[in-house]
């Protein structure tokens, strides 16, 4: 995922879904020097981690 769209993630009112490796994750903050964001799975809060912005994938649903 691109920088850019991290943010607007971030800042979006609606829930986006977003997958860090095949895992649901919410995106709590970027660091954008180092490509970085961190995250929690959706299923454990408690789990928060530094990931690569390489790894979160926006994923679409419906159509």
């Amino acid at each position: 995922m691109d920088k850019q769209r991290a943010q607007e993630i971030m800042e979006s009112i609606a829930m986006v879904n977003v997958n860090y490796h095949g895992i649901p994750v919410y995106i709590q903050a970027l660091d954008q020097t180092n490509n970085t964001a961190t995250v929690f799975p959706l299923d454990n809060m408690n789990h928060e981690q530094s990931v690569e912005l390489t790894g979160l994938e926006e994923v679409k649903i419906g159509k």
